[in-house]
């Protein structure tokens, strides 16, 4: 049966009015009331930014409504239930208000910032229904650089493991580091060459490793894979830092889980993703039974601070990086680790601090990278996962890395100087095996277009929504051409990139509304029926099927298409509580029952092993390849029997055809970096200028 029903639409019957109690009395109708405003607003096409913010508070309100509703023990069942289908109905208009105007989504976000104004707004409305306003928060103290200090947490369990080992003595018993001997290349700048090296391709890239001896210590019943237990037998013989970049399915976790215990790396952090906390600690479990693995939820009530394992997911990194930076790791696992390619970001800067106390606290501490699509856009996503692993700092190899450049004799100017270069990092610990080498046993798998064409009203409507995105560009190159001295002859292409450039960071973001991504929305909501139309042909004559898409719409179309079809389906979607997705996934794999899972292409495209299905519908399109290549190992694994075949469905007469050319020319560039292949691919320039340039070509050429 199907695990997660269609959502209902609105309110209940409309001869029922609901009991409105004295907790809430004056509040629906206020909401109510200023719901419809704004809906009327958007339907016209006219939200103006006060309209934004009323908007952004009825939001709150609804959310804050529903908690209290759930936490007050003085209303009763019925009052409750009467008053959360009322607030369902407002909260049915937002969603539909949202979906007339995409750019309303980001204010839904739990980190939109919540300006002055819509406080004021949202205070307006509590004294109109006869509640107290909020009081006006307390001006923050100053913190350093002007950043807003984080809230740290210090689990109650983490403090009396501290107080039971006041002095975690740091670990001095390695040797010195190694450094150069001499110093040829003091004076060049080497971070862009050896980035380049890789662009360039090679040879495959795999450091050496030995052969295991055959024995795994502590583990009955399980047999590990011979590329498994290399790597293993690496980490016995004392080698520290790896980058693990095998194809997805060739068994990371265990291999990672294996060489701490083989270093004998515990305490051990691991940080990974939400969606694979629980994941990592039924393999924790399974693979090193005589260790203790806790997950850090939330502010770490639960935390065992005496566990050998530490799990934490990198949503919660800032509320936790002080004790865990204090807590004595003597090794670090970063799952999915193209998750800090942007240095920038929170999330990078709190694990690359975390690295440097391990390093500074352990003379030789266990290092792990894992990812299987290491790069997504660009070279570069390589810089800070070696700085993670203590290859590089911000700007300089560090000196084991200068060591290996200084004994090859050569610089940058020098033939020769990239291969060398290249050979010197992949024997660091750049670990990358393919599954064609190394587990010939996993059947062949192969990404199928099947090509659908849009009914009259859904073509027309994309067909539309590309027009209005082409206008937009022409009039902008256009205007560009006239401000010039001279005439352009024909089609300037310079320009052409210069404007697709320009318009693409004016339009940022998937919520920022008339884009290229809004386009590419529409044309998945146009297929989403034919999608789950054919996924729902595969499951009744092939068995078991993984439909993925980008968008909450296309899920519940599909969905909905499922249970008309009396086909039982489950889902695994980012709003899921744990429990929710384990019975999702436990359902599709073992309740004949359920043919097909619907998947979230950001919750469910990584950490989960569905291998009971061969075959994968991709109702959107990926901007990436390893988005795409991530959703689809999700079957082909080791344990899969059968071929697989991902099933691209692609709409005829739109952007969809060109989206897929690039995405593939993109994918070359993991190969030729890290696969040694020698294939011509495009080059790393972002999929979305591209889908952009497209359009602007097109509508010149029509001129």
């Amino acid at each position: 049966m199907a695990q997660r029903a269609p959502r209902r639409r609105g309110g209940g019957p409309r001869d029922r009015r609901p009991t409105r109690t004295t907790h809430e009395e004056g509040l629906l109708p206020v909401l109510a009331r200023t719901v419809r405003q704004v809906e009327a607003a958007a339907g016209r096409g006219q939200v103006r930014p006060s309209q934004r913010t009323t908007f952004q508070v009825l939001a709150l309100l609804v959310r804050e409504e529903r908690a209290r509703l759930k936490s007050d023990p003085s209303v009763t069942e019925s009052e409750r239930t009467a008053t959360m289908t009322r607030l369902d109905g407002v909260a049915t208009i937002l969603a539909k208000t949202a979906a007339r105007d995409t750019s309303l989504l980001q204010l839904l976000a739990d980190d939109a910032v919540v300006p002055p104004e819509a406080r004021d707004l949202k205070n307006d409305m509590l004294r109109s229904a006869g509640r107290e306003p909020e009081p006006e928060p307390e001006p923050a103290a100053p913190a350093p650089d002007d950043a807003a200090a984080p809230r740290r947490v210090v689990p109650t369990a983490v403090m009396a493991r501290q107080l039971a080992n006041p002095f975690l003595a740091p670990d001095l018993s390695a040797v010195q580091a190694v450094r150069p001997r001499t110093n040829r290349l003091a004076t060049w700048e080497l971070l862009t060459p050896l980035f380049r090296a890789f662009e360039q391709g090679g040879d495959a890239t795999c450091m050496p490793l030995p052969e295991p001896d055959g024995v795994v210590h502590g583990i009955e019943g399980l047999e590990l894979m011979h590329h498994q237990a290399q790597l293993v037998a690496a980490a016995a013989a004392g080698h520290r830092t790896f980058l693990l970049a095998d194809e997805p399915g060739l068994g990371k976790t265990a291999q990672s889980l294996l060489a701490a215990d083989a270093a004998d790396a515990f305490p051990l952090l691991v940080v990974v993703p939400n969606v694979v906390k629980a994941n990592w600690a039924r393999e924790a479990a399974l693979w090193t039974p005589r260790r203790t693995a806790t997950v850090v939820h939330g502010d770490g009530d639960t935390v065992d601070g005496y566990a050998d394992i530490v799990i934490v997911n990198y949503d919660i990194l800032d509320r936790h990086v002080g004790w865990l930076g204090t807590h004595g790791f003597r090794g670090m696992v970063l799952d999915e680790a193209h998750f800090i390619k942007n240095k920038t970001s929170q999330r990078s800067r709190h694990v690359l601090a975390l690295a440097q106390k391990v390093r500074e606290r352990t003379a030789s501490p266990l290092l792990m990278a894992l990812t299987g699509t290491p790069l997504i856009n660009d070279i570069e996503d390589f810089r800070a996962v070696w700085q993670f692993l203590g290859w590089i700092d911000d700007s300089r190899p560090r000196p084991a890395l200068m060591a290996a450049l200084e004994e090859n004799g050569l610089t940058p100017a020098d033939r020769g100087f990239s291969a060398a270069a290249r050979r010197s990092v992949i024997d660091l610990g750049i670990v990358r095996r393919r599954k064609v080498d190394v587990a010939a046993d996993i059947p062949a798998r192969r990404v199928a277009d099947l090509p659908v064409e849009l009914d009259d009203e859904a073509s027309r409507s994309v067909r539309a929504a590309e027009q209005h995105l082409a206008k937009r560009l022409l009039a902008r190159y256009d205007a560009a051409a006239a401000a010039r001295s001279t005439p352009v002859e024909g089609v300037d292409h310079e320009l052409v990139r210069r404007v697709a450039a320009a318009l693409r960071r004016d339009t940022g973001g998937e919520s920022s509304g008339d884009n290229v991504f809004s386009v590419l929305r529409r044309i998945g909501q146009a297929k989403a029926g034919l999608a789950a139309d054919y996924a729902a042909q595969l499951a009744r004559n092939v068995g078991k099927v993984v439909f993925f898409a980008k968008h909450v719409d296309v899920m519940d179309t599909a969905e909905a298409t499922f249970a008309r079809r009396g086909i039982g389906y489950s889902s695994v979607r980012g709003d899921q509580t744990p429990a929710v997705r384990a019975a999702s996934i436990k359902a599709f794999l073992e309740d004949p029952e359920v043919s097909v899972i619907v998947c979230s292409l950001t919750a469910a495209g990584v950490g989960l092993n569905l291998q009971v299905a061969s075959n994968v519908v991709l109702a959107e399109l990926s901007w990436t390849s390893a988005e795409q290549t991530q959703a689809i190992d999700r079957v082909h694994r080791i344990g899969q029997t059968e071929p697989v075949t991902a099933w691209r469905v692609i709409a005829t007469g739109t952007l969809d055809p060109r989206l897929a050319e690039l995405v593939d020319e993109k994918a070359g560039l993991a190969a030729r970096a890290l696969d040694g292949s020698d294939e011509e691919v495009g080059d790393s320039t972002d999929v979305q200028l591209e889908a952009l340039v497209t359009l602007l070509e097109d509508a010149l050429a029509a001129r």
